[in-house]
């Protein structure tokens, strides 16, 4: 007879991720790598979006915390899921064994779409390894070194901005970014900037990744943890193997999975809340699933923009809203909030907070400005 599912609402789940995401109250400062670990990495599609994920999370975050991190290599940036993010060092294997590229190769719509062949990939993923070791290169040097091994006509591939067939060497472990040479990006090869080799066993990778992603996004469901690795197939597999550790929940309609260790937190009688001012791509915007539990449908557009953008988030109990932006003024940071309906003056209160936390941070002082 199949299980019969654990009811819960939206708000507990909202309540059980805010918790999880450590946005209702920021973890002490020396736990940034612990909730680096937790939530499976933070994006670093922008130069300060690792720093302002970590900033909104830990209670006197160190501002250079990331950058040391990635020169004295107990943080690593690389590409886990297509999408640059910083995780410790000591998960590089975890992800390499869990989400390591199919024998087979890309298809061959994914080629297409870099505008390369299966050869000149194959040639590329077989130089990188070859050129790269512990001294960063840029990604200049790394294109010299691919062609003078394999060919010229490999140089463009090798440059284009958005990664393309480096993405795939980041996934076997053969590359990830060394730290910022001023404006430019490297590349160095992990197994020997970190001084020992990427082994793990993939089964267990695939199932710690499947704890790990439960643990901070869930309830959620097997099309939903196949999204986040851009990989269904290898999903369902991760899923049917864990199978023992996962029980179903029903979201006010919504069948998904759980595991069995969060049950007492998910059906605790509780409500998310907290006051957070999320960076672009951060990982509790991004990785909230289905969107409509988190935002509501009149304002999608404005937080998940064309060609995968996504704005700096107000969060307020567990949803979006508003949007924000900061700059700099001279001494003052700026901090701009167009909210999505009108704010209480409680939350005022924390948001002003929040805007002083976020300018002592960047070093200056505040000026909140909150859209009517």
């Amino acid at each position: 007879m199949p299980e019969q599912p654990v009811r819960v609402s939206w708000d507990q789940v909202l309540a059980f991720r805010v918790e999880r995401h450590h946005l209702s109250d920021r973890t002490p400062p020396g736990a940034a790598l612990a909730v680096l670990r937790s939530l499976c990495g933070v994006r670093a599609q922008l130069p300060t979006t690792a720093e302002l994920s970590l900033w909104a999370r830990v209670d006197g975050l160190p501002p250079d915390l990331v950058s040391e991190g990635l020169h004295d290599r107990s943080l690593v940036k690389t590409w886990v899921r297509n999408r640059a993010h910083v995780i410790p060092a000591d998960d590089l294997a975890l992800y390499v064994a869990a989400l390591h590229p199919r024998p087979e190769g890309p298809g061959d719509g994914w080629l297409r779409l870099r505008g390369i062949t299966r050869q000149q990939y194959e040639a590329i993923v077989a130089a990188v390894p070859r050129v790269l070791d512990d001294r960063p290169r840029t990604r200049e040097q790394l294109a010299d070194g691919v062609t003078a091994l394999a060919g010229d006509d490999l140089r463009d591939a090798v440059l284009f901005s958005w990664g393309g067939v480096l993405k795939q060497s980041a996934r076997f472990g053969h590359l990830c970014f060394g730290p910022p040479a001023g404006r430019e990006v490297t590349f160095v090869r992990p197994d020997l900037w970190l001084g020992r080799p990427l082994d793990a066993d993939p089964d267990a990778a695939g199932l710690e990744l499947v704890r790990r992603y439960f643990a901070a996004y869930g309830p959620s469901t097997a099309v939903d943890f196949g999204h986040w690795i851009e990989d269904p197939a290898r999903a369902r597999a991760f899923v049917r193997a864990a199978a023992s550790e996962l029980a179903p929940v029903d979201i006010e309609g919504r069948r998904a999975l759980a595991l069995r260790a969060d049950l007492d937190a998910l059906t605790s009688d509780r409500h998310p809340g907290g006051v957070r001012l999320l960076p672009a791509f951060d990982q509790y915007v991004t990785g909230t699933q289905p969107r409509a539990a988190f935002v509501a449908a009149e304002v999608t557009g404005r937080v998940f923009g064309q060609q995968g953008s996504v704005a700096p988030v107000l969060l307020v109990d567990g949803r979006a809203a508003g949007v924000w932006s900061h700059e700099r003024r001279g001494e003052a940071v700026g901090v701009r909030v167009q909210p999505f309906a009108p704010l209480d003056r409680a939350t005022l209160d924390v948001l002003a907070d929040e805007a002083a936390r976020l300018a002592a941070f960047l070093g200056g002082a505040p000026q909140l400005v909150v859209d009517a």
